[in-house]
């Protein structure tokens, strides 16, 4: 918390975007024994994998164990979570017309599992260590809802966002404003910080996320800055770096593109930043994580505010030691304030 607000820290914090997944034995024993969705459902589960990976890992925060997606469902969104193939929503927006029936949500009480997590986790995680909560951004959360899945080229949503401004417009302000409560309450009920997910906005050129995405993000990141520290991470395209920056944010989320002392140099060092080593680093041997790591830890020179990170989630191939090793280098890094 310290370092989202550039204060001095005695030791450079460090979490992991998935900390908990498929590649530790802790998670994979309770998620053996019921599907995705009940895990995220299921607050006491929520809540155990949460804990137990903070635990296990020794980083400096929980992230809060949820999907992105399943807050689409009570806006309408048929969803599912296919094994192998990750989620599909089986009635996605294909006409400019399907946007009339995305339902906003006027209340999050549906979403209550989440909350209820975020209680239990709040309820048993040492008071020293934040929780964090997050949430996909707008232009993510639309692109699932109209390709119905993952896609390489992102074809149907750049089709009906050039083709159908004033459509786009208002399934991004649904989602908006349907985000803006989901966040807040995520704070309310126990969440110290939240991020928020751009992860697929890196297929936009830099004119395109100014003129449909940035506007939504900013008005979701204005809403919520003033309640807690918002990590804002955009993925896959570091000529947004100056746009994300003016979507706002407490801190910026790099990924590994990017040396992180000149992402730093272009968001301006008046916000934090999180990052942004390469996830396939941890695949490495141990000397040769360690000299990447440090690597990332002395481009920042010691200035307060640096978050360390991977640039975007742990794969599940990586060994558990690994991570474990990561997160006792950071901490034994010096920092010069």
């Amino acid at each position: 918390m310290k370092a989202a607000r550039r204060q001095p820290v005695d030791v450079t914090p460090v979490w992991i975007m998935r900390q908990a997944g498929r590649y530790l034995p802790e998670y994979m024993a309770v998620r053996s024994k019921v599907t995705f969705i009940d895990l995220c459902k299921r607050p006491e589960l929520a809540a155990e994998v949460t804990l137990t990976a903070q635990s296990v890992l020794g980083v400096d925060a929980a992230i809060l164990f949820a999907d992105l997606l399943p807050m689409l469902e009570p806006m309408g969104a048929n969803l599912e979570y296919a094994k192998g193939e990750g989620p599909i929503i089986h009635n996605p927006i294909r006409e400019a017309a399907d946007v009339a029936r995305l339902r906003e949500l006027n209340d999050v009480d549906s979403l209550g599992f989440v909350f209820d997590a975020v209680k239990l986790i709040r309820q048993q995680l040492p008071s020293n260590i934040p929780l964090l909560g997050f949430a996909g951004a707008p232009f993510t959360l639309a692109s699932y809802l109209i390709e119905g899945g993952g896609s390489r080229h992102y074809v149907r949503t750049k089709s009906l966002m050039y083709n159908h401004p004033a459509e786009w417009r208002d399934l991004m302000e649904k989602l908006s404003r349907s985000l803006i409560k989901y966040l807040a309450r995520q704070i309310e009920s126990g969440c110290q910080a939240v991020q928020l997910f751009d992860s697929w906005a890196g297929c936009l050129s830099p004119v395109d996320y100014q003129t449909y995405a940035l506007p939504y993000s900013k008005m979701i990141l204005d809403a919520i800055t003033p309640l807690a520290p918002v990590i804002h991470f955009v993925h896959g395209n570091n000529a947004l770096l100056p746009l994300q920056r003016a979507a706002g944010g407490s801190v910026m989320g790099i990924d590994w593109r990017i040396n992180l002392k000149d992402a730093w140099d272009i968001v301006g060092h008046d916000v934090a930043v999180q990052g942004n080593l390469d996830p396939v680093a941890l695949m490495a041997n141990i000397p040769t994580l360690k000299e990447m790591a440090e690597g990332v830890l002395k481009s920042v020179a010691g200035r307060p505010g640096h978050i360390f990170n991977l640039g975007h989630g742990v794969f599940p191939e990586v060994p558990p030691d690994h991570v474990k090793a990561l997160v006792k280098i950071v901490h034994e890094f010096p920092v010069s304030n």
